[in-house]
């Protein structure tokens, strides 16, 4: 059983940058891949990013491209959401996810969740 806590969300203002961590306890990473996903308020759970453990893949949603990154320390067992130029549409409780095997998009293909971290971005 893969256990994952994220930290790393809070207030922020527009424009400003967060970094979100995941770590897992119970097994590591290797040979899986991890998701962030992110809610809003009365809206759908919706994909960010992932990276794959193994090859160092990632894919990103295209709301976030090119203002968020992915990555990961293996050594640490941990899994980072790098946030920049966050903007209020990025309020949301965000999760990270993980399953075995490569990046996916779909969340109901993760199987191991983590409880979130709020990150809310006044303008």
């Amino acid at each position: 059983q893969v256990q994952l806590v994220e930290s790393g969300g809070g207030l922020v203002q527009a424009g400003d940058s967060l970094r979100l961590s995941c770590s897992a306890s119970g097994r590591t990473f290797s040979g899986y891949a991890v998701g962030w996903f992110r809610q809003a308020p009365r809206k759908e759970r919706e994909f960010v990013a992932a990276i794959n453990w193994s090859f160092r893949s990632t894919r990103y949603a295209v709301s976030i491209r090119n203002r968020f990154t992915i990555s990961r320390d293996n050594a640490k067992n941990t899994v980072y959401l790098q946030m920049n130029g966050l903007k209020s549409e990025d309020t949301a409780v965000y999760y990270c996810a993980t399953r075995a095997g490569d990046t996916s998009a779909v969340s109901r293909e993760y199987p191991y969740w983590g409880q979130g971290t709020q990150v809310t971005v006044s303008s």
